[in-house]
């Protein structure tokens, strides 16, 4: 028990699911599931769904990652991060290969179904921490794709250039015109 403990809590992830520990101690216990239930029982670790466990100070962010895969944080909660749009909201936004809204431990994680070859375009998404993020000019183009013409309160912020080497990403005529219309024609 003290080897799965440590095992654990010296990596350098905050949540797990049942197959990640396993691969971690790198054997066969049958045992593994009732042995991670005694932990949360003990009040080390945390349940927070079936099969996902996470040590008391988990990242949230990491949470949203791991439970559809493949995901990347995006969206909203890039663009308000990055002063893009200044509404702020405290839900997680990702891109995933579904739509879904859950919550858990409070935090509300929102998933936005997008096309498969653009889901699995890693261009402009950072990984980091285990955590996918995008970049700001990604979750911009993101929400340009899912959400049509929206808003946005400080385009300013955003790289012209890295916009522009993203937007193959997309191929969307749509999103050409909105670029030209609101970098190129603006100066």
């Amino acid at each position: 028990m003290k080897e799965l403990i440590y095992t654990i809590f010296a990596d350098s992830r905050t949540v797990f699911r049942l197959n990640d520990i396993a691969l971690l101690l790198n054997s066969v216990d049958i045992f593994l599931s009732q042995k991670l239930n005694k932990l949360v029982n003990e009040g080390l670790l945390l349940n927070l769904r079936k099969g996902i466990y996470a040590k008391k100070n988990y990242k949230h962010e990491e949470l949203a990652c791991i439970l559809y895969t493949p995901t990347y944080i995006s969206l909203n909660y890039v663009l308000a991060r990055n002063s893009v749009v200044f509404q702020f909201d405290s839900a997680i936004t990702s891109i995933s290969y579904l739509t879904r809204e859950i919550t858990v431990d409070n935090q509300r994680i929102e998933y936005r179904k997008i096309k498969k070859e653009i889901l699995l375009n890693t261009t402009g998404i950072i990984c980091k921490d285990n955590i996918n993020i995008a970049t700001p000019e990604r979750a911009f183009l993101d929400a340009l794709y899912l959400f049509g013409d929206v808003y946005f309160d400080n385009l300013h912020a955003l790289n012209y250039k890295m916009i522009k080497e993203l937007l193959p990403v997309y191929k969307s005529k749509r999103i050409e015109n909105y670029i030209k219309r609101n970098f190129e024609e603006n100066g």
